[in-house]
């Protein structure tokens, strides 16, 4: 099993949602995983105008993927997440600590101007290490 470390630097914010950088030794194996949005069973959009039920279904798919390999969640060392308007992110928050709690891996948040599917409202890909 991989150490992984979470850090900062000395005159580097440090803030409390995400990890500024992860420190990864003794790695086996390191997992890309696409980038998730919110699939129904017949892999049509779920959760139509629902942020937050997106974002449940997009992180229950990453904890999937990564557990089909032998992973955790605490696997997961970078997030590259897509919104398709900025003002989900406090919408985003709580939902992902449900996932990864309040000290998340390294991240980072951008706004889109589309996804896709004109339905989906937020995407998130993800590096995890085993």
């Amino acid at each position: 099993m991989p150490s992984i470390e979470r850090f900062s630097a000395t005159g580097v914010f440090d803030p409390p949602t995400y990890s500024q950088g992860v420190k990864v030794s003794g790695a086996q194996s390191v997992l890309f995983l696409a980038g998730q949005v919110a699939y129904d069973k017949d892999g049509a959009p779920a959760h139509r105008g629902d942020f937050r039920g997106q974002a449940r279904e997009v992180f229950r798919a990453l904890k999937a993927l990564v557990e089909g390999q032998g992973g955790t969640l605490a696997s997961i060392v970078k997030l590259n997440t897509y919104l398709t308007d900025i003002r989900y992110r406090a919408d985003l928050v709580p939902v992902r600590e449900e996932f990864f709690g309040k000290k998340g891996p390294a991240s980072t948040l951008v706004q889109v101007a589309a996804l896709a599917h004109p339905d989906w409202l937020i995407e998130v890909e993800a590096i995890a290490v085993l």
